[in-house]
Formats: structure tokens, sequence, C-alpha cells
């Protein structure tokens, strides 16, 4: 699989990455061998870049990753975490589970916001110890959407001194919003931005200013959210977009791109996992799975041809805007 530098650093992403959340238990249970499975699914298919975070089933998807990676040469993969939210041992909580934060796993800690630089230090070493390894190549400021001066004052600094000493690789910010990414790309030397949700089939938010902004200072974007949630998956009444019921305007959105996408025989999550790739400035597109099927259906819809017919035919219904950066008609390479 196709691979690309992250900004001016030596971290390079592949095309597909896979996004840990669900081997924290997110929303449902995962089990140990299932989790350990989709990893190696992803290994498999030439996938070689792993994003994770506390946050994520208060550090299960950490220690599971690290658990699926253990075997693996360390220099042959990129291995990705983030910082912001400390993990405090709550033992009031242990009865309790984590699902109001999204997390079917008990509740033996609480997450406390700290973009301090000895929080950045804390969290990083926490997250090393899950995983089991000795370092990781990226490391991302977690949605500081609250705590924009703090992350932008100290945490910044913090990860700018650990890159220089070479502790890791590349740094960023990742966050399902524009206008504070754009700000840290103007105002930092940061690597990369991880943008989930905001620069898709359905919506090209991130074109307005952080994408060519990015292109522009050489940085890179890995996209997440490719499929707002679950909506460019199966576009219909109840499915899901930022986490909650589509409004009926999305909705309707969702229905009429997955109409265009059907006239041209394409799937329209290909479609969804194509789109980013037309914008020079994105290196690699963050995907989501919780088994094997989910990581080979997805490494599959990559990896379909589209017609360039299909991306005139959005533009001529206004679903994209003219302009608006389309990907060659060439699917990527298989790995070998």
């Amino acid at each position: 699989m196709r691979t690309t530098g992250l900004g001016g650093s030596a971290v390079r992403v592949s095309e597909l990455a896979l996004g840990c959340a669900a081997l924290g238990n997110l929303y449902h249970p995962v089990t140990d061998e299932a989790a350990h499975a989709t990893v190696d699914a992803a290994w498999d298919a030439g996938i070689r870049t792993f994003d994770t975070a506390p946050h994520y089933g208060l550090g299960l998807s950490e220690r599971r990753l690290g658990a699926a990676l253990r075997d693996r040469p360390r220099d042959t993969y990129t291995l990705s975490t983030k910082v912001g939210r400390l993990l405090v041992p709550d033992p009031e909580g242990c009865a309790g589970d984590d699902l109001a934060h999204g997390f079917a796993v008990p509740a033996t800690h609480r997450r406390v916001w700290d973009f301090s630089a000895d929080a950045v230090l804390r969290s990083l070493e926490a997250s090393l110890e899950r995983l089991g390894v000795d370092r990781v190549d990226v490391a991302l400021l977690h949605d500081p959407d609250d705590h924009d001066e703090q992350a932008l004052r100290e945490a910044y600094p913090a990860l700018e001194r650990l890159r220089a000493e070479g502790v890791v690789g590349a740094i960023g910010i990742g966050m399902n919003q524009c206008a504070l990414p754009a700000r840290f790309v103007r105002e930092t030397d940061i690597d990369v931005v991880l943008l989930a949700g905001r620069y898709t089939l359905l919506e090209q938010e991130g074109l307005a200013e952080l994408l060519p902004e990015t292109a522009a200072r050489g940085r890179s974007v890995v996209i997440g959210g490719v499929f707002n949630s679950g909506l460019l998956t199966a576009p219909r009444p109840g499915a899901t977009y930022d986490y909650a019921p589509a409004p009926r305007p999305v909705l309707d959105r969702a229905l009429r791109l997955l109409a265009v996408t059907e006239r041209h025989g394409v799937p329209l999550r290909a479609a969804a996992l194509r789109f980013p790739f037309g914008h020079r400035a994105v290196a690699s597109v963050l995907t989501g799975a919780r088994s094997p099927e989910e990581v080979r259906d997805t490494v599959e819809q990559l990896r379909r041809p589209i017609p360039h017919a299909l991306w005139d035919a959005l533009r001529a219904e206004g679903l994209l805007a003219p302009g608006t950066p389309i990907p060659t008609a060439a699917p990527p390479k298989e790995s070998s």
C-alpha cells in the first residue's frame, strides 16, 4: 500500500490507516480475539498506520493495539496516539460503565482534560506503558475545542520539544472542526492535522481554509470520518451523522449522493473512501473497524475503479462545488 510522508517529518503513513476506537469497545463490546484479528487483517491488507488514544475505552484500545502489534518489528509500522485527556483511577466508578462517553467498558477511570506541558509528558508515558512500546511515531493534541489557549501555549511547545529530541517523529492536532486546526497550521510548526468528518463526499468545510492552508505550508492532513458517522455507508431514516440521528436535509443530501453513485455502478462507501485523495494535502484516510470482515470490505472498496463520469455527475447535480479536487481514476495499488 502506498505511503506518504507527514509534512516535513520522516514519518510515513499508509494510504489507508486503521482507527482503533472500536478496539476500545466503542458503543458495543469487542472481544480480545476479535480486536487482535482486526489488526491482523489490516496488516495482511498492507495497512501500516494505526491510530489510537487514551480516550478510547479508557485505555483499552491502546492495550489491545499494543498486544496485537507486539510481534511486529517496530520499524515496520507507524503508531499514532493522542494527548489532552489524562486517565485518573476512579474506584467509585467501577460499578458503572463508560457508555456516557460512548465506550462499553467499566468506568474504572475518569478523564481529566489537561493540556499542560506536564500532562503531555505524563499522558505519553502512560500510553507507552499501555501500548508496550518505547516510542510512538505521531503525537496529536486531541479535541482541544475548549482548551485552545492552553493547547497552543503549553501542550504544543511540549510536543515540539519532544519532536526536536527525537522522542516522537511527528506532531499535530486531531479534531472534528476546521477553525482551530487552521490556526495551529498558521501559528505553529505541526506536521499533520487529523480532520474528522469535515472533508467528505457529504461536506467539504475543510476546503474553505484548512486544506489549502495546509498544502501551501507543506503540512499534511489525515482524513477521518469519511462516512460521516455511518451515514454514507447506508443512508436511511435513523442513520447517524456526527453521532446523532441525521437531520432531514443532511439525509436527503446523502440519498442524492447514493442515487448518483448507484447510477454509475459504484457503492457509495467506495466513492466516499476515494474522494479525499483528490486533494494534494491528504496523506491518508483513517477508517475504523471492529472485525476482519470490515477491514477487508474497506480495502476492497478503496481499490474499486471509479469512473470520472461519476465525479462529473456529482458536480452537475450541485453535490460537489465547481473546482472541488477529485481523485484520479486509477485505484490504489495492492500491497506486495
